[in-house]
């Protein structure tokens, strides 16, 4: 089950994300850490309505969370992008917690954000993910997203974020 987050449900994310950032860095992964994602991105992306979960539909654990976005990040100013600034949404956040990874979960949350903003006849999905999850960008190329350039987080990491389009 997907739905919009409650501010409840801060706590358990930031447990999963945090769950998830010391996965990636086990696997050699340094894409999230002790500065990203924190307690204010998810609080400010909750309290615009942009925060969704994925509950276990018999015990309501939390599984994961989404955020579908239409703010566009400094950041993202210097990408050539395929369409137009305006009717654009953009993905951030996407967290599996690891013991139900591998399991079409992520998927799911992707296949629930592409469902929305198409219903919002947006022209295009907009993210990025970290250039050495090869998985990632494996899995986006897979959903049709195209690889348009590459921005930095220096909180984050030193090698470059592959932004990505996919045009609807």
């Amino acid at each position: 089950m997907i739905r919009k987050a409650k501010p409840s449900n801060i706590d358990k994310i930031i447990t999963i994300t945090r769950t998830c950032a010391a996965y990636m860095i086990s696997q050699n992964i340094y894409q999230w850490n002790e500065h990203y994602p924190n307690v204010l991105a998810f609080e400010n992306d909750l309290a615009r309505g942009e925060l969704y979960v994925l509950l276990d539909s018999a015990s309501e654990n939390l599984m994961g969370c989404i955020t579908i976005s239409t703010l566009k990040d400094s950041e993202y100013d210097e990408i050539d992008w395929l369409t137009v600034d305006g009717s654009n949404y953009y993905i951030h956040r996407l967290a599996i917690h690891p013991d139900f990874q591998h399991q079409g979960y992520a998927k799911k949350l992707m296949d629930f954000a592409e469902d929305f903003v198409k219903n919002k006849k947006a022209s295009s999905i907009r993210l990025d993910t970290f250039s050495l999850n090869t998985r990632n960008q494996q899995f986006y190329k897979h959903r049709g997203y195209q690889q348009l350039g590459s921005i930095f987080f220096p909180k984050q990491s030193d090698a470059p974020f592959y932004c990505y389009e996919l045009v609807l």
